[in-house]
């Protein structure tokens, strides 16, 4: 049985994931985490990104603004390229596709396959500057994994995939999470802070001994 379980909120997109997804890998078999990933969708279609942000050009600006702060508190900062993503020919991408994409791994898969999508997808974002809304940059990241292509491809169009994101929207909504990326332990309610290693190693001792604090008569 874990120690603790762990509600992930991200979104493929988010530069800020990229930096928790990583820490959290390792923290997972030091503490015997079950992390249950949940996709929060920012923006989920170019209409929406326009609402956003106004013109793509300002979009992509303005994000890699973002990018650059990531980049520089990063434990892997030479996987976050920002040139290659400002010398992009498409648009900032949306993160409707590469969640869809990650529910269908996990449907295939489980959780652990959704994780080795998410990182893969992030990698192709964030480090490669391929478009991640593109539902062909998608299924060849998928092919790559090992899916079955035809299987992978059947899972990522069936609306009961888009049915499961939107229902990890609603549980965000229920928790109140608005904001990624968001660490929730189940156990106790906690909020993890997006910190560096160390502080997200302190927050899940302080989180273990509140869970036996709790379970003690």
């Amino acid at each position: 049985m874990p120690s603790l379980t762990i509600d992930f909120f991200h979104d493929v997109v988010c530069c800020w994931c990229f930096n928790i997804s990583s820490r959290l890998r390792d923290l997972a078999a030091e503490f015997d985490l079950d992390v249950r990933h949940r996709t929060f969708v920012l923006q989920a279609s170019p209409a929406e990104m326009a609402a956003r942000w106004g013109s793509p050009e300002g979009a992509r600006a303005i994000i890699l603004g973002h990018w650059a702060g990531c980049r520089g508190v990063s434990d892997r900062p030479e996987r976050i390229d920002i040139d290659a993503m400002r010398a992009a020919r498409f648009d900032y991408p949306h993160g409707m596709t590469a969640a869809l994409g990650c529910k269908a791994a996990e449907r295939l898969g489980g959780q652990a396959a959704h994780w080795d999508m998410f990182d893969r997808l992030q990698r192709a974002h964030l480090g490669e500057a391929r478009n991640v809304a593109d539902p062909g940059t998608v299924l060849r990241i998928a092919r790559d994994l090992g899916f079955e292509a035809t299987a992978f491809a059947e899972v990522f169009d069936d609306p009961a995939t888009l049915r499961a994101v939107e229902a990890d929207r609603q549980h965000a909504r229920a928790n109140q999470v608005r904001s990624i990326p968001a660490l929730i332990v189940r156990e106790t309610g906690a909020r993890l802070v997006n910190g560096s290693r160390e502080d997200l190693a302190a927050q899940l001792r302080a989180a273990l001994d509140r869970g036996v604090e709790k379970a003690r008569p």
